[in-house]
């Protein structure tokens, strides 16, 4: 299993913790980061914490005044992989309002209990590619890092 996000690692964490407590053998949270890690090749959590980070870093924008229906666009939301075509866009002052389509759906919750698969997806970003709303960790909730003609 190739983890790509904190979010994934903390959601392998919890599942160890599930398999752990199912056998009888309690495992900490933070034991759970560290066996993670190790699963990945890292040295320890904080180790994979920044690779991770490092790797979810935003990409600079495409030309924010290039985007347009019709345009195929790369980029992140709730902060998962997506490609996908731009079906509707707006200016509403210094922001672009965009709705997507996207090539394969993502999963909206960062929780391992219930998902949220979503085909189409509508955000406002700025003129950096990214929306004003984040996450509760601090990630935007829409990113566009390419875009294709």
């Amino acid at each position: 299993m190739n983890i790509h996000s904190i979010g994934e690692a903390k959601r392998r964490a919890a599942q160890l913790r599930k398999i752990a407590a199912e056998k009888g053998e309690p495992l900490p949270h933070g034991k759970a980061l560290e066996r993670v890690a190790r699963e990945q090749g890292a040295h320890d959590w904080n180790t994979l914490r920044a690779r991770l980070a490092k790797a979810e870093a935003p990409t600079p924008a495409p030309d924010f005044l290039a985007l347009r229906r019709g345009s195929l666009v790369e980029g992140r939301y709730m902060n998962q992989p997506f490609t996908g075509r731009i079906v509707d866009v707006s200016a509403e002052g210094q922001t672009l309002r965009l709705s997507i389509h996207l090539d394969q759906a993502v999963d909206t919750v960062a929780f391992a209990s219930f998902s949220n698969m979503r085909r189409r997806v509508s955000g406002t970003i700025g003129k950096d590619g990214q929306s004003a709303e984040r996450t509760s960790n601090g990630i935007p909730h829409l990113m566009i890092t390419r875009m294709n003609s």
